[in-house]
């Protein structure tokens, strides 16, 4: 069986879902499954290095946008194969996730992946459609931009990110300059910061704001299967 360190907590759950026992490796921020009783290898952003070689690992996962390159070339120079995805869109997320499950010795197309494929593929044509601001972080706010796979997400279920054509990814944008883009809606992940129902909304007083979760906004895996059903209700709700 493939031996595989992931550095990234939906792969970690994708992996773990269609190839029981692959895992040997994976990081703090690693949360799905729950019971998943492996070795703890550090951050995302700081990963234990010389752990992870030590595992002696057939393959690590890595994201370009999670890890860091100079962590990276460091396993590729003690001669660990380094898997790197790239998700910014849901077609890109089957389309990696496919490469990804195949690379960890999966014997065929795991049932999720088919599940969630079909769960976006039947969506509802939105109507009508509604802008949003879609903050992903406090002191300072920082919203999703451009090519992103959470503004691709919310695009797919009728929200449309006014911040899609900034030039950053993940823009710095003052408070104040939030609230005077009038959006119809303020869209709160619970992850990377954990916004809530007292630690968020006040901030966009008039605005109506949903909270949905951050594992169905930006995570690539078997989460995929219920995020369309699960945030278009979120959406729903804070649009009544």
């Amino acid at each position: 069986m493939t031996r595989v360190v992931s550095l990234v907590p939906s792969l970690t759950e994708a992996v773990a879902a269609s190839v029981p026992g692959a895992l040997i490796g994976v990081t703090d921020w690693c949360s799905h499954p729950a019971d998943l009783g492996v070795t703890r290898i550090g951050g995302t952003k700081n990963p234990q290095i010389e752990r992870i070689i030590r595992l002696a690992p057939d393959l690590v996962l890595a994201n370009e946008e999670e890890n860091r390159e100079p962590d990276l070339t460091a396993l590729r120079e003690a001669g660990v194969d380094v898997l790197v995805t790239e998700v910014r869109s849901v077609p890109q997320a089957f389309r990696e996730l496919e490469r990804v499950v195949a690379a960890c010795g999966a014997p065929a197309e795991p049932r999720w992946l088919n599940e969630a494929r079909a769960a976006w593929s039947r969506l509802p044509e939105p109507d009508p459609r509604a802008t949003a601001v879609v903050p992903v972080w406090r002191r300072p706010w920082m919203v999703l931009g451009r090519d992103t796979f959470a503004g691709d997400v919310l695009a797919r279920l009728g929200i449309d990110n006014v911040y899609a054509a900034h030039p950053e990814r993940y823009p710095r944008i003052r408070l104040q300059e939030l609230r005077d883009a009038a959006p119809d809606l303020v869209v709160l992940p619970d992850e990377p910061y954990r916004f809530t129902a007292d630690d968020g909304p006040e901030a966009f007083e008039g605005t109506p704001c949903a909270l949905v979760g951050g594992r169905h906004l930006t995570w690539y895996g078997p989460s995929l299967t219920e995020a369309p059903r699960l945030i278009a209700e979120a959406l729903r709700a804070a649009r009544r």
